[in-house]
């Protein structure tokens, strides 16, 4: 799942007398359930405690959310 990319590029349509000056890049997240077509039988599981911490029980599905600050501090290394 590492040589998939979470995150994905828009190139939206500009056109000639938009009012706003334009975004050439929009960059939205892709969560890791839309990588797996199906769910296998005896997937890992966190702990109780982990998984309502995190929000999911299989490792598997667990996306860490990042601000998109932090996803632009990284395009502009």
């Amino acid at each position: 799942m590492n040589a998939i990319k979470p995150t994905r590029d828009w190139y939206p349509f500009i056109g000639p007398f938009d009012p706003c000056p334009p975004k050439y890049v929009k960059s939205y997240y892709v969560p890791p359930n839309e990588f797996i077509p199906y769910q296998p039988m005896n997937l890992p599981q966190f702990s109780l405690a982990d998984a309502l911490k995190l929000g999911t029980l299989w490792p598997a599905l667990y996306g860490p959310y990042e601000a998109k600050s932090s996803m632009r501090r990284q395009e502009d290394e």
